[in-house]
């Protein structure tokens, strides 16, 4: 279920499926870099302003799913327009800087995005553009990222199935006199 906040942008209600914490399991694959299974949290917060405040941290796991390592981090700005378009500001832990632009599908909770601009530090690896494509799927969130470098033409190089974190607390803030029998320990 999408729940819309009353406090949220009203220019952001198409964008209400991202919000939350969101944490997960995927696969990285891309020539040159190490082939694994990584972890994920995402985070979609608003402040009442016309945009998605973005954080996203993955890591590397190993065989049994525990942490390695970590693997990227990113943090960033999405906006929408009334013609749904989307566009994304993001920076990346590994130097690069990226602008993307896309749209929202009509009737479906789903963001095309592609990079629009990008800027690097020398010491950030090839890079040269990149496209995402994010979607909510039966109650989760689900992403496919492409990454294309001067070596590479553009192809999958990340995806992930993401679940939303539930705080039993956030529920019973809104109950009134919860009995003291053990059953309301969160409150």
């Amino acid at each position: 279920m999408i729940e819309i906040p009353s406090d949220l942008h009203p220019d952001l209600v198409p964008l209400a499926f991202l919000l939350g914490r969101w944490t997960g399991a995927g696969v990285a694959d891309f020539p040159g870099a190490e082939q694994c299974n990584f972890g994920q949290e995402v985070a979609f917060t608003h402040d009442g302003r016309a945009f998605l405040s973005y954080t996203s941290h993955s890591w590397v796991l190993d065989a049994e799913g525990n942490k390695v390592r970590p693997l990227e981090s990113e943090t960033g700005y999405w906006r929408i327009h009334p013609d749904r378009k989307v566009e994304v500001v993001m920076v990346r832990d590994q130097g690069v800087a990226e602008v993307w632009h896309g749209e929202l599908a009509d009737g479906k909770p789903q963001i095309d995005l592609a990079t629009d601009a990008i800027a690097r530090l020398a010491s950030a690896g090839e890079y040269s553009g990149g496209k995402r494509l994010y979607g909510y799927v039966k109650g989760d969130l689900m992403w496919v990222g492409e990454k294309a470098t001067p070596e590479v033409p553009l192809r999958p190089y990340m995806s992930a199935q993401l679940k939303k974190v539930v705080d039993p607390s956030e529920w019973a803030k809104d109950i009134k006199d919860l009995p003291d029998d053990g059953i309301a320990f969160f409150k």
